[in-house]
């Protein structure tokens, strides 16, 4: 496969050719068993060529992205995850946009270099506020001052959000995550690519589509569930990728991760705080991860978990966060700094440690012993206060009988203008039936790329996470 390289300068004097326009699409989660179910998009990997796709670890979204766009690990790039703790602010944060977190040269900065008027559309890929491509659409909610959210997106150029609003309704935020989520979103995608296509076509298309990530993590990959999701995107696919078709556009599909099947949740942040490593303070009869006062706390993130340490360089520290969670069961490796070198993830973003889970097993970011000392956001779809990821936010309460009277009821104040509460999320993880993060065992469970060129692909086996920028400036024509 192509190595990682910066393409030449062209000529002076010479005018360079025109770029051959590209259709990336992150199907997320696809992965060959998966394909199975998809006839559209196997008639397409059929008919042009396939390979697995390596991945990065953590392999999820943020990260992931990121490497494909830079062509660097997350040690170079600096998106450990979904999300981290930021220590110059004492705060953790998941599902930042800003571009300005992405280290390195990003796939539109080397095809610039090339072809100085290189476009590019951004629908939906993560990081996509502040980057240099020409047209950018991404969830954003609106925040009202009394406290209310509601679905919305930024675009660029601004007055695109309102011709996109026109044509097929405001973004459907709570379909795009949340106990709602399904198709909407993705359809909504969709169909804003092909108006973007149509209206204002570019050199290269991105296209973010999440829908096989809510089912498969609600029912697990091989639920009927599951692959009825698969194809229920594979059609909502057909007149994009007819579109394309039509406009000679090469067609990339790639997959950040696949999921697979999980059974038990990990409370890493309560085995910290059992050994009296992690710290809470209490506001209101309820309790708050202190992370600027505990010895030690971890950031979960699907099947990998950041566990930063307040003090590492005091003797001893490392070795006893070690000790308190070499016995807790659902841990397959803890990797110290020698192990984050291996998998690329050693940079100052990254946990003094970084836990993997067995492959059966995820994270939760519980760090309260007693549910009823629980914050009041964590049965709120609340993806930006959570010291961690919930996949327990796609579901509601099932041990609540009145949580849909409750959630229709918040709804109806919603509708009235007044400040509401959707607490309907369960403190049980045990529904999840999916997770991701870890490398893949098994090639047929891990990620896919595709492509419409049959000669894409020299047929030698995967493709590593850090060829996806060189394959599409070179399918490009600019490398």
């Amino acid at each position: 496969m192509t190595s990682r390289s910066t393409p030449p300068p062209t000529a002076p004097g010479r005018r360079p050719a025109a770029p051959r326009r590209l259709l990336v699409l992150d199907v997320v989660g696809l992965t060959p068993r998966l394909l199975r179910h998809m006839p559209q998009l196997r008639a397409l990997a059929d008919s042009g060529a396939h390979a697995p796709l390596g991945t990065v670890l953590p392999a999820v979204t943020c990260a992931a992205q990121s490497t494909f766009l830079t062509g660097a690990p997350p040690a170079e790039h600096g998106i450990v995850g979904n999300g981290w703790y930021f220590r110059e602010l004492g705060e953790v944060f998941l599902w930042r946009q800003h571009n300005g977190l992405v280290g390195g040269d990003k796939l539109w900065d080397a095809a610039r270099r090339v072809h100085p008027g290189y476009s590019v559309a951004n629908i939906c890929w993560w990081y996509a506020m502040g980057s240099d491509t020409d047209i950018t659409v991404t969830p954003r909610p609106v925040y009202y001052a009394d406290g209310r959210k509601e679905p919305d997106c930024y675009t660029r150029p601004a007055d695109l959000h309102d011709e996109l609003t026109a044509e097929f309704g405001t973004f459907p935020l709570f379909h795009f995550w949340g106990p709602g989520a399904d198709l909407a979103s993705s359809q909504w995608v969709i169909d804003a690519t092909r108006h973007i296509m149509r209206t204002r076509p570019t050199d290269l298309t991105l296209c973010y589509l999440p829908h096989l990530d809510y089912d498969l993590q609600r029912y697990g990959p091989d639920d009927p569930r599951s692959h009825a999701a698969a194809r229920d995107l594979d059609t909502a696919l057909g007149p994009l990728l007819d579109d394309a078709r039509a406009t000679r556009a090469t067609v990339v599909v790639l997959s950040e991760y696949g999921i697979t099947r999980v059974s038990r949740a990990v409370d890493i942040n309560r085995a910290l705080r059992r050994a009296g490593l992690l710290e809470v303070h209490t506001q209101d009869g309820m309790e708050y991860l202190d992370p600027g006062a505990s010895r030690a706390f971890a950031v979960a993130d699907h099947q990998i978990a950041h566990v930063y340490l307040r003090h590492p360089d005091r003797p001893g520290e490392l070795r006893a966060v070690q000790e308190a969670l070499s016995e807790l069961d659902g841990i397959a490796e803890l990797l110290d700094d020698r192990g984050k070198k291996t998998h690329g993830l050693d940079h100052p973003r990254s946990g003094e440690l970084v836990a993997v889970a067995e492959p059966d097993a995820w994270f939760t970011y519980y760090y309260w012993l007693d549910d009823a000392r629980a914050p009041d956001f964590a049965q709120l779809v609340e993806i930006h206060r959570k010291p961690g990821y919930d996949p327990v936010e796609l579901f509601m309460d099932p041990r609540d009988p009145y949580v849909r009277l409750r959630a229709a009821g918040a709804l109806a104040r919603k509708k009235l203008g007044l400040r509401y509460r959707m607490a309907v999320v369960p403190l049980d993880p045990s529904p999840v039936r999916g997770s991701h993060g870890r490398l893949p065992a098994d090639p047929d469970e891990g990620p896919l790329l595709i492509c419409s060129r049959p000669d894409a692909l020299d047929g030698s086996g995967p493709i590593a996470a850090t060829d996806v920028k060189p394959l599409l400036l070179r399918l490009a024509g600019l490398q």
